[in-house]
C-alpha cells in the first residue's frame, strides 16, 4: 500500500475492530468456498458509508472498492489513497461518464450496459490514462424489470441480433481505451435464498451460459488478444452478501460484498 490519505477522519479504534473482523469473516467465508486454484476478488461494496470506514478496511489489506454513485465515487476517491482499486457498480448515465473517467485509480466498470454509455467512457477517457480501463457487461440474468442489464445468452440465441453481442463488438472494434474484461450480474434474491446447496441457481448458471457463448463467438471472430483479462478468459462478477458463497463455488471472480463487511447501510435521502 502505498500514498497517503488526505483529508479523512479516523474511524474510532471499536469501529476499526468491527470493521476488521467483519472483513477477516468474509475473507475465511471466501477462501473456505473457493475452487482449488482459484483467487478470486473480493469487492468491499462500501456505498453510503464514510471514508473512514473505507480507510479502515483499506489499513487492513484491502484494496477493491465498489460505489454505486458517480459524485459519491469522486469524492471518496480524491480523499482516500491513490492506490485504492474503485469498481463502478452502479447504473451509469452516459453524462456522468466523463466525471467517472476523470478517477484516475478507476479500475473497473462493472455495468456497461449500452453502446451509448460505452462510446461515452471511451471518449471521456483522459490521455494520461496508462492502461485500458477494464469494463464488463451486465446481464440480466433474472428478467426482473427492476435490474438493469441485458438479456442472457442461449444456446438457440441469433447471436448478431443480441444486444450483448453488438456492446462487445462495439468495444472491442471502437473503443481502444476500454479492455472487455467479462460480465457481471445482480441475481434474485428470491432465487439467492431459495437455492440449497444440491441446488444451482439459474442465476449463476445463465451467467456461466453467456459467458461461454459469447466466449466461443469472439474467438472465432477476433481472436483470444482482444478482450478478456490477464489470463485470456472473460471473468464472471456474480455474488453478493447473502449468496457470494455459493457464487465462488459456482466459479464466480469476483464476489461485491457490502452488508457482511459495513454493516446495513442507512437510506438515501434525497437532498
Amino acid at each position: 500500500m502505498t500514498d497517503t490519505p488526505r483529508t479523512v477522519e479516523a474511524a474510532t479504534a471499536e469501529r476499526k475492530e468491527e470493521l476488521r473482523e467483519s472483513l477477516q469473516e468474509i475473507r475465511d467465508k471466501v477462501k473456505a468456498s473457493i475452487q482449488p486454484g482459484s483467487a478470486p476478488t473480493l469487492v468491499a461494496v462500501s456505498k453510503y458509508k464514510p471514508a473512514s470506514d473505507i480507510l479502515a478496511c483499506y489499513e487492513h489489506g484491502q484494496l477493491d472498492f465498489g460505489e454505486n454513485y458517480v459524485q459519491e465515487l469522486v469524492d471518496k476517491a480524491h480523499a482516500l489513497p491513490g492506490d485504492i482499486r474503485w469498481h463502478f457498480i452502479g447504473t451509469l448515465q452516459s453524462n456522468k461518464a466523463k466525471i467517472l473517467a476523470s478517477i484516475p485509480n478507476l479500475f473497473a466498470v462493472q455495468t456497461l450496459g449500452s453502446i451509448k454509455a460505452a462510446s461515452a467512457l471511451q471518449n471521456s477517457l483522459p490521455n494520461n490514462r496508462e492502461s485500458p480501463l477494464r469494463v464488463l457487461l451486465q446481464v440480466n440474468t433474472s428478467g426482473e424489470d427492476s435490474k438493469s442489464g441485458m438479456p442472457p445468452l442461449t444456446n438457440g440465441s441469433r447471436l448478431e441480433a443480441e444486444p450483448l453481442v453488438s456492446l462487445a463488438k462495439h468495444i472491442i472494434t471502437e473503443c481502444a481505451g476500454l479492455r472487455l474484461e467479462g460480465l457481471m450480474t445482480i441475481g434474485s434474491l428470491e432465487q439467492s435464498l431459495n437455492a440449497s446447496d444440491s441446488e444451482e441457481n439459474t442465476d449463476f448458471e445463465k451467467l456461466k451460459e453467456t459467458r461461454d457463448i459469447l466466449a466461443k463467438y469472439l474467438k472465432e471472430n477476433y481472436g483470444q488478444n482482444a478482450w478478456g483479462d490477464s489470463t485470456g478468459k472473460l471473468v464472471l462478477s456474480m455474488g453478493m452478501s447473502s449468496d457470494f458463497e455459493a457464487a465462488l463455488k459456482a466459479g464466480s471472480d469476483i464476489v461485491r460484498v457490502g452488508t457482511g463487511i459495513f454493516g446495513q447501510r442507512p437510506k438515501k435521502t434525497d437532498a
